[in-house]
């Protein structure tokens, strides 16, 4: 084996997205976040698995992700694009059946004027001074803009992760204020608007982070599973150094694993003498310093000569890996890159390849 493989549980992403869902009334519509590739772990696979379990509304960052999912899915999937309406963008809009989310003045004129009667939602800032038309804008805008039945009125919150932060129940409000009354579909709630309570539900959740695995869904099943193939093991005396400028000195003898993975793969130089893999539930210290094609392990608490170690796993999932390179599960995720062989996992299925 030449590269690490990361195995995708299709079963937990599942689990999770249904978890989410029925923490809100029935009526409530329980959409999917999809965006940077599924959060690194594929796009295409996860959405698939989730429309086959009764998803239908989908987020994507970019026009050109939204291109690649509707390719993957069909015509029947609903697919929304964050970024809006950027310039040049109304003909793959159009012909791929887009739904920009619009975000300015600008936006909303550009839409109007070259994709008129096309289905559109608006995002409305309303504290984290982002994205979004803010609400002096839209107290001028909503009458025309209202008029051409908008699909959604959405908006982001900044502290969801923060249960007691005051800025979620001001921005609750400022979104009521925005958008009582008019009629149409809202969203205000990601996964930690979810957890907060019902409160901040509207017709539509955007769960992204928990379908995945991470923080602040705590209950969530862990998704990912990433073993890294050992290329070489050496035995270093007291005195002996490891790795570029030579961090890790050994006090005993000891049994140092290299490993086929490295910065370029998404493993951050943060981690250097900081993290650990594991053999089975059997924690090994990283150490020395992470380099672009190769980490080095301390295996002399193990018996043999292990052939994988395992850098997310169990024992260690990704917010536990990303608190050692004090980042967060988002950008562990999404940092994964693309010399791993991807394997995705369901009960029904089997195993498949990427």
């Amino acid at each position: 084996m030449a590269s690490g493989t990361l195995d995708i549980d299709l079963d937990a992403i599942t689990a999770n997205w249904r978890s989410l869902d029925a923490m809100t009334p029935a009526q409530v519509q329980t959409a999917v976040m999809v965006k940077a590739d599924g959060y690194g772990l594929g796009a295409a696979p996860v959405a698939r698995t989730l429309m086959a379990a009764g998803a239908r509304r989908f987020f994507v960052a970019l026009t050109e992700e939204g291109v690649s999912l509707r390719l993957a899915l069909g015509p029947e999937a609903e697919i929304n694009i964050l970024s809006g309406h950027m310039e040049g963008d109304a003909p793959r809009i159009r012909a791929f059946n887009l739904i920009p989310m619009l975000n300015s003045r600008a936006q909303i004129e550009r839409h109007f004027a070259s994709l008129p009667g096309h289905p559109f939602g608006i995002q409305l800032e309303t504290g984290m001074n982002r994205l979004g038309i803010d609400r002096a804008d839209w107290q001028m805008m909503a009458p025309s803009v209202l008029a051409h039945a908008p699909r959604l009125l959405m908006s982001h919150m900044a502290c969801a992760d923060e249960p007691g932060h005051e800025l979620n129940d001001l921005q609750l409000a400022s979104f009521r204020a925005m958008t009582d009354g008019t009629g149409i579909a809202r969203s205000f709630s990601a996964t930690g608007g979810i957890l907060l309570g019902r409160q901040y539900d509207f017709d539509l959740t955007r769960p992204g982070i928990g379908l995945y695995g991470g923080a602040p869904f705590h209950a969530a099943r862990p998704v990912a599973r990433l073993s890294l193939p050992v290329v070489q093991v050496r035995t270093l005396q007291p005195g002996d150094t490891v790795g570029y400028n030579a961090t890790w000195k050994a006090t005993a003898p000891a049994r140092i694993a290299t490993l086929a993975a490295g910065y370029a793969d998404g493993l951050f130089r943060a981690l250097s003498n900081r993290a650990a893999l594991y053999h089975g539930a059997t924690p090994c210290p990283l150490v020395g310093r992470v380099s672009m094609d190769l980490v080095t392990v301390d295996v002399s608490g193990i018996d043999g000569t292990p052939e994988t170690l395992d850098l997310l796993c169990p024992a260690q999932g990704i917010d536990a890996l990303a608190a050692a390179a004090e980042t967060i599960g988002y950008e562990i995720l999404t940092a994964l890159g693309l010399r791993y062989a991807r394997r995705y996992v369901s009960r029904s299925s089997g195993v498949l390849a990427a």
